[in-house]
């Protein structure tokens, strides 16, 4: 299936979804599924991206080509009047649509592992993650594991992409202007507070009581009596990198990329794509 008949697909409702793209198709359709919110957003289903032979002609998918390949992505969407989208409100709908179509649109030009649930990350083979987001407040949720990630990072990249949407009520069509699209690389993943404080302490002779005293004070999500005091000596032995994303504590991380977006460019390690 090529990028420009994804919009054109057919829409079927009622089914459930398989991964958009695979590294080797096992069937001759495969079905890709937006989240449906109270019944605005349409189930997709289309043929195969590609076969197993035309797959392992295409290039091996890097974070360079990642990059290039999203900054085009995003000029493209740009002006593209999408039928799909035309009314849909609900933000994490709209987010699963654009993502599985930038999906399509790689895996006609490269060959990658598409992810699934056990990885945890879309992209996998590059060890990155996708995030759509609107304007009104780009945010968005991501798994935790560990107190450590909001210290030490994610452990993985993010492709951010920014977007206004807006919907042209006389063709009933849709466009998702992407504002700002950012490549956050693994080291900057952290959060900025959180490890400029922890920075601070360092730079200014700081112990291990003192550390504990943040972690309390910032109610890491982690046992303050045992856990804590364990990472404040691995802090001191290793020391993290400056984060620069907002992350606050829920069942899962909440990641705000308000000053990542700021800081596109500007910082090593944080690209602006677009």
């Amino acid at each position: 299936m090529s990028f420009t008949a994804f919009s054109a697909m057919k829409i079927t409702p009622g089914r459930r979804a398989a991964p958009p793209c695979r590294r080797e198709a096992r069937s001759a359709r495969w079905r890709l599924t937006g989240v449906v919110a109270y019944g605005e957003f349409p189930n997709v289903e289309a043929p195969c991206i590609h076969t197993r032979s035309r797959t392992m002609s295409l290039s091996v998918l890097t974070i360079d080509a990642l990059c290039r390949e999203a900054a085009a992505f995003a000029a493209r969407e740009a002006t593209h009047p999408e039928p799909n989208l035309y009314g849909v409100t609900d933000g994490k709908a709209v987010g699963t649509y654009a993502e599985a179509k930038f999906k399509v649109y790689l895996g006609e030009r490269y060959r990658f592992d598409g992810g699934n649930a056990a990885h945890g990350v879309d992209l996998p083979s590059v060890n990155v993650d996708l995030k759509v987001t609107s304007i009104k407040q780009p945010q968005s949720s991501s798994p935790f594991k560990s107190a450590r990630q909001k210290v030490y990072g994610l452990g993985y990249s993010l492709l951010v992409f920014v977007y206004d949407k807006n919907d042209d009520a006389a063709n009933k069509t849709s466009t998702l202007n992407f504002l700002h699209t950012i490549y956050i690389d693994q080291g900057c993943t952290a959060d900025f507070q959180m490890t400029k404080s922890i920075l601070d302490i360092l730079k200014n002779g700081g112990n291990e009581e003192e550390l504990v005293g943040l972690m309390q004070d910032r109610n890491l999500p982690l046992d303050h009596e045992i856990e804590a005091p364990k990472l404040a000596r691995e802090l001191i032995a290793i020391p993290p990198k400056q984060g620069y994303l907002t992350i606050s504590n829920a069942l899962q991380w909440r990641l705000q990329y308000t000053r990542s977006i700021e800081s596109a460019g500007s910082v090593p390690g944080i690209l602006r794509l677009r």
